[in-house]
């Protein structure tokens, strides 16, 4: 039995759980892209001024991916290992996109892994709001503060955009 098919989201019987399936398992896939992508930028940003706020960043990142996950659980949605595989190794390709240097990291790379997290967050508080306007038809959704993760995904994002100009200020030498 596929994964899609053990979903049982919504009884409502206009509503096909595969794609509710198929798209908690997308956003899961992300949510392991973001983790990977935020746990690399704060290793490579150690001793830095970026280093505490990727940190509470990539915190942030962990918690809100276990909270999809309990997502998945309530509605008894079965994470799909091959998108969550996927979503690791598309993370791990990422790293050799080119960034000015032969080897190792540079301030080019600080910036556009601020804007890539800056991208899936967006994505995360897409993800929150859908499913809040869900919650109301499920009771299994009930004790999710999906308001509460949303709100963690717009401060997310206003602390990425922050650090993404004084990123870019320090990568092409313009003020901050």
């Amino acid at each position: 039995m596929s994964f899609v098919r053990r979903a049982t989201l919504v009884c409502r019987p206009d509503v096909d759980s595969r794609l509710i399936a198929i798209y908690l398992n997308d956003h899961l896939a992300g949510a392991t892209v973001g983790l990977e992508l935020a746990r690399r930028a704060h290793g490579a940003n150690r001793g830095t001024d970026f280093e505490a706020p990727l940190a509470r960043l990539a915190d942030e990142i962990a918690d809100d991916r276990d909270a999809l996950v309990d997502v998945m659980v309530r509605l008894g949605v079965a994470r799909d290992p091959v998108k969550v595989w996927a979503g690791w190794l598309a993370e791990k390709v990422g790293r050799l996109k080119l960034n000015g240097r032969i080897a190792g990291y540079s301030p080019l790379s600080r910036v556009v892994e601020l804007e890539a997290l800056g991208l899936g967050v967006e994505g995360k508080r897409a993800l929150w709001r859908a499913l809040a306007a869900e919650a109301a038809r499920d009771a299994r959704l009930e004790g999710v503060d999906l308001t509460a993760l949303g709100s963690r995904a717009e401060r997310q994002r206003r602390l990425i955009e922050r650090e993404r100009l004084r990123a870019a200020a320090l990568a092409f030498g313009t003020p901050s």
